[in-house]
């Protein structure tokens, strides 16, 4: 939707709004006749009681459970490809470019899922200092609310980072914003994503050798 007048003109009986929340959309909201459910999830297990949560809601508690089950699974299947690679990838997920954000906490159990290690607390604001000291094999983009347009060439550029391993070896990745950020079913294809990015072919068929 473009605006809150957007949705108030849908007359809605409920509005659902999840992290990340923009404060200015949010006081419109409040400020209208409409009920509002905020969520907050921070973790997988967030996500799993949000959608019982709205199965509850939405007398479609049975279909909730099974989209439970069904996401359970799909990341189940990543991380047994996953247990093939002989060690974890470092990483770093970043949400947000200025201020620099880390990715969400789940993004980290996903990361986890693939394969990889998260080096820098998730869902905060971090420096580049910070990133630098935490020498990440592989960095991620996937700036809120821009599709597939975080920028490479800015991670690339940052000084600090010059003797990053990601930055030597040119590992810097865009994976859609919506993929990782957005606490619900896309979650899976973004952990497969995450897993193709940390493990391409060549690289794993590298790491298998040593």
């Amino acid at each position: 939707m473009e605006s809150v007048a957007d949705i108030v003109a849908l007359r809605p009986t409920l509005v659902i709004g999840s992290v990340p929340y923009k404060q200015e959309t949010v006081g419109k909201l409040l400020e209208q006749r409409l009920n509002f459910l905020a969520t907050n999830p921070r973790t997988l297990e967030d996500v799993y009681a949000d959608i019982r949560l709205l199965g509850g809601i939405t007398e479609r508690v049975a279909r909730a459970e099974a989209l439970i089950r069904k996401m359970r699974s799909e990341f189940a299947a990543v991380a047994r490809a996953s247990k093939k690679l002989k060690r974890r990838v470092r990483v770093y997920c970043e949400a947000w470019p200025n201020p620099r954000i880390s990715s969400p906490p789940w993004v980290a159990e996903l990361v986890s899922i693939c394969g990889g290690e998260m080096v820098l607390p998730a869902g905060e604001k971090v420096s580049d200092e910070a990133v630098a000291k935490a020498q990440p094999e592989v960095i991620v983009l996937a700036w809120a609310a821009t599709g597939d347009k975080s920028k490479t060439q800015q991670a690339y550029g940052v000084a600090a980072w010059k003797d990053v391993p990601a930055i030597r070896e040119r590992r810097v990745f865009v994976v859609r914003d919506e993929l990782l950020n957005t606490p619900g079913p896309p979650l899976v294809r973004g952990a497969r994503e995450l897993h193709k990015t940390l493990h391409p072919p060549g690289k794993q068929r590298e790491k298998e050798k040593r």
